[in-house]
C-alpha cells in the first residue's frame, strides 16, 4: 500500500510542479518569481489555510475531549522545534536557518495527513472527525517558537519578553491566528461565502507556490554543502521521534487506532506550505529552500513509503 501511495503522490500535479521547479534550477533556467508575487502568494496561503481550519473547528465544536486533544497537539507542535533546534546547531547550521528548519518540523503537512487518511480508509478505519482541527492548530505554535528562536539567533531581541511579543505580532502569525478566528466566528456560512476565493483557486495558487519553492530548493540542491549527510539523517530521524511522541500521546489520551496514527503522522510530518510561506514573509534572508528541500524532498517521501505504515503498526500494537 505504501508503494501505491507513493505512486499516487508522484503523479500529483502539486508535486510535479515542485519537481518542475527543481528541474528548472537543475537546467540553470532563468525562471524566477518577483518577490512581490511570492509574498502575495504566501499571504493568500496563510489566510486560506487559517480560515478553513477555523471553519472546520466551528463545525466540530469544543467538547472537553477535543480541547484536551488540541492541547496535546499544541504541546507536540511546541516541543518538536525545541528538540530540533539544538540538534541542527550541532550540525553547524546557522541560528536563523536552524530556527527556520525547526519550525518546519514542528508544523504539519496537509498532504501527508491526507495520504495517511487514505491509507487508513483502505483498511476500513475512520479517525475521529476533529483530527483535521489538530492539523490547523499545529501550525501557529511551531511557527511562533521558530520566530522566537530566529529573533534570538539574529540578536533582534533587545529585552526579555520582546521575542514573544514580536513572535505573536509577526504578520505571518497574525494572519494565521486571525484567519483561524474569523473562520471560527463565521463558520460554515462564511466558508460558503468565501469558497470562490479560498477554495476554488487554492490548489492552483499552491501549485505556483510549490513551483517557486522547487526552483529555490533545486538551486540549493546544486550546492552539496547545503544538504549534508547530517541534514539528510535529520530529515529521517526527527520524523521518527515526532511519530513516536504522537503515538504515545494519542494512546495516552484514548484516541482510536486511526486517530493515533494520524496524530503520529502529524508529529512526524514537516510543513512545506505554511512554514515556508511564514518565514519567507517574515525573514526573506532565511534559507527556506533548504528547509523545503529537506521537508518535501526527504521527509515527505519517507513518510509515504515507510512512516505511515510504521505509525499505523505502532498504533495497532499499542492499542492491542
Amino acid at each position: 500500500m505504501s508503494l501505491d501511495l507513493l505512486a499516487a503522490n508522484l503523479s500529483s500535479p502539486l508535486l510535479l510542479f515542485f519537481l518542475l521547479g527543481v528541474a528548472a534550477a537543475g537546467l540553470r533556467s532563468d525562471l524566477s518569481f518577483p518577490e512581490s508575487l511570492t509574498r502575495s502568494i504566501a499571504i493568500y496561503l496563510l489566510v486560506a489555510i487559517g480560515f478553513k481550519g477555523g471553519a472546520q473547528l466551528a463545525v466540530v465544536g469544543l467538547e472537553p475531549r477535543i480541547v484536551v486533544a488540541i492541547g496535546a497537539a499544541v504541546g507536540l507542535s511546541i516541543l518538536m522545534p525545541l528538540l530540533a533546534y539544538p540538534v541542527l546547531r550541532r550540525l553547524d547550521v546557522s541560528g536563523l536557518n536552524a530556527a527556520t528548519i525547526a519550525a518546519h518540523y514542528g508544523s504539519a503537512s496537509l498532504v501527508t495527513f491526507l495520504a495517511a487518511t487514505s491509507f487508513l480508509a483502505s483498511r476500513g478505519l475512520t479517525p475521529e472527525a476533529y483530527l483535521i482541527t489538530l492539523l490547523a492548530v499545529m501550525e501557529s505554535p511551531a511557527i511562533i517558537v521558530g520566530m522566537l528562536l530566529a529573533r534570538r539567533a539574529t540578536a533582534l531581541e533587545a529585552r526579555p519578553g520582546h521575542g514573544l511579543r514580536d513572535g505573536l505580532t509577526n504578520g505571518s502569525v497574525v494572519l494565521l491566528i486571525g484567519a483561524t478566528l474569523i473562520g471560527v466566528i463565521s463558520g460554515p456560512t462564511g466558508a460558503a461565502a468565501l469558497s470562490g476565493f479560498l477554495e476554488t483557486p487554492f490548489t492552483g495558487i499552491l501549485a505556483l507556490f510549490l513551483l517557486d519553492m522547487g526552483n529555490l530548493a533545486g538551486r540549493r540542491l546544486r550546492e552539496a554543502s547545503h544538504l549534508t549527510k547530517g541534514l539528510v539523517a535529520f530529515a529521517v530521524v526527527v520524523p521518527l521521534v515526532g511519530g513516536t511522541l504522537g503515538l504515545l500521546i494519542g494512546t495516552g489520551f484514548g484516541l482510536s487506532v486511526a486517530g493515533t496514527t494520524l496524530l503520529a503522522t502529524l508529529g512526524a510530518s514537516a510543513s512545506y506550505i505554511v512554514a515556508p510561506a511564514a518565514f519567507r514573509h517574515a525573514y526573506p534572508s532565511a534559507d527556506t529552500a533548504l528547509a523545503v528541500a529537506m521537508a518535501l524532498g526527504i521527509t515527505f517521501p519517507f513518510n509515504l513509503l515507510v512512516g505511515i505504515p510504521l505509525y499505523w503498526t505502532g498504533a495497532t500494537m499499542l492499542a492491542g
